[in-house]
Order: C-alpha cells, then sequence, then structure tokens
C-alpha cells in the first residue's frame, strides 16, 4: 500500500512518528517501511540523543548519515532491507550500541576500524555482497560479541583472527563460498550455534570437535557442503557422528593431507548468485 503514496505523503506519516516521539518521549522510534530514501526525511532526528531503538528496515535508503552517532543512548539500531552498499565510519564509536542489524542490504564494504564496537553483542551483516577481502584489521576485535551473523556473503576463507571472539554464541555463515574453517574456530569455547550450510566445504578442522555443539540447546547445520567420503558417511548418521569422527587420529591424517595440498582435483564451484538481490543495481 505504501508503494502508491506520493513522496510528501510517505515523509509526512515519517515526521509524524518523530513528532509523536518527541511529545510522549517516546524512547523507541519505528520507522519500518515509510518509503524512506534518506535523512533528510527525518528532520531533527540527531537531536533526539534520548532513544533507544530505531528501526529503519523495509525502506530504500541508500547512505547512513554520519550524524547517526549523535544518538549516544542508541543501543538496537536495525536498517535492515535497504539499499546500503556501505556504512559510516562513525557507527563503530556509538558508545551504547548493543544490537546492529545491517541485513539484506547492497554492502561490498566496511568502514575502517569497523571493530571498534566498545558493547556490540549482536552483529548481523547477512545477505550482502561481503568477503573476507574488506573486513577491516580489527573486525575480530569486537570481544563484546555474543552473535555474529555473515551468512549470504561471498566469503572464501576466514582470518585465524576469528578465534578472538571469546564471547560468541552463535557464528552463522550459511550460503557462502566459503572452503575452509580457520583451526582456531576451536578456540571459541562458549559457541553454541555453527551454521555452515550450502558452502564449498570439504573438510572441517579437527579442533571443531573441541566444541560444545552436541548439548540440548546446541545447534550444528552442515548440510549441503562437498565432504570428503569419511564425513559425507558419519553425517548420514547424525552430528554427534561426525564430532566423535573428527577426534579420531584417522580423521586428523585425512585432514591433514588435505590442507597440505592433497586435495584431489579443483575446489568445488562457486554457486551462482548473480541474481540475488544484493548485486541487483538500481
Amino acid at each position: 500500500m505504501n508503494q502508491c503514496l506520493p513522496v510528501n505523503a510517505k515523509m509526512s506519516k515519517a515526521k509524524k512518528v518523530l513528532d509523536e516521539a518527541r511529545e510522549t518521549q517516546n524512547r523507541e522510534l519505528d520507522l519500518v517501511d515509510k518509503g524512506l530514501v534518506s535523512f533528510e526525511e527525518l528532520p531533527g532526528l540527531f537531536n533526539m540523543i534520548n532513544i533507544t531503538r530505531l528501526t529503519l528496515s523495509h525502506n530504500k535508503i541508500t547512505v547512513i548519515s554520519p550524524g547517526i552517532a549523535n544518538l549516544l543512548n542508541l543501543e538496537i539500531l536495525n536498517l535492515s532491507n535497504n539499499l546500503l552498499t556501505e556504512l559510516p565510519v562513525s557507527l563503530s564509536s556509538m558508545p551504547k550500541l548493543r544490537i546492529l542489524n545491517c541485513s539484506i542490504n547492497r554492502l561490498d564494504t566496511l568502514p575502517r576500524g569497523f571493530g571498534a564496537f566498545p558493547v556490540l553483542e549482536v552483529l548481523d551483516l547477512s545477505y550482502n555482497n561481503l568477503s573476507e577481502k574488506v573486513l577491516p584489521g580489527n573486525f575480530f576485535g569486537m570481544e563484546t560479541l555474543r552473535a555474529l551473523y555473515l551468512g549470504d556473503n561471498d566469503f572464501e576463507y576466514l582470518p585465524k583472527e576469528l578465534g578472538q571472539l571469546k564471547n560468541l554464541q552463535i557464528l552463522g555463515l550459511r550460503d557462502n563460498d566459503l572452503l575452509e574453517l580457520p583451526r582456531e574456530v576451536g578456540e571459541l569455547s562458549r559457541l553454541r550455534e555453527l551454521h555452515i550450510q550450502n558452502n564449498r566445504l570439504q573438510v572441517l578442522p579437527p579442533e571443531v570437535a573441541q566444541l560444545d555443539l552436541l548439548s540440548s540447546k546446541s545447534v550444528m547445520k552442515m548440510e549441503e557442503n562437498p565432504w570428503v567420503n569419511p564425513i559425507a558417511e558419519q553425517y548420514l548418521l547424525g552430528i554427534s557422528h561426525v564430532i566423535d569422527y573428527l577426534k579420531t587420529e584417522t580423521y586428523r591424517i585425512i585432514y591433514n593431507r588435505h590442507m597440505q595440498g592433497g586435495r584431489s582435483g579443483p575446489p568445488p564451484p562457486k554457486a551462482d548468485k548473480s541474481k540475488k538481490a544484493s548485486r541487483v543495481r538500481a
């Protein structure tokens, strides 16, 4: 319905939300699906420093104004389902931001120093065009991070610094182009969910077996990968069989041989992502 509204009507709807929030001292702003294209349609937003939650999902915003960092009390920022190709450097300086959702956009880069968030707990960058080549040097310095969602991107590898995320409980890597996981994944001692389905993985580092992925509250998803036969056979029996097999000396030999160049043939082909919504250019 909103798509039929003229621009000034959409803008007035957004302005009405802002005006009501000011009058009622509402600390949560809901601007979902208001047809917004830019922050110029939200006059005075950056002066509303009392707000703690800002939801801007399902709009057509292409650029996030650096002024968003003026919202010093903001704890939750939802920018999902927009047309963003980049984020402002100032974002990572926000002192109270705990949850940042930038999923379903067109991000193909991240700003320098992006890992400087002081208290960020949940970061969702899924369904973008990101790869290991655009991760800033301090990306894995976010020690407070509990959940990291990188699914539906273009990652082939992850650096060993992944192991620095000591408080990470959920790691979402599904639907990428991953060829391997770093052995340091085994250092994520608090990890309870690992989503690696639909990649190009043939082996897993033995260190995965050190993680607590078999308890009743744990989740490990690993389907739709071209696993070497021994892993594929164990997977048919269940995740617990895979974990037990990773602990064996037999598997350690297979893994080492694979990683030292004993891979049989070229790497598995990439999935065709040309029709992915995040690739479409307006």
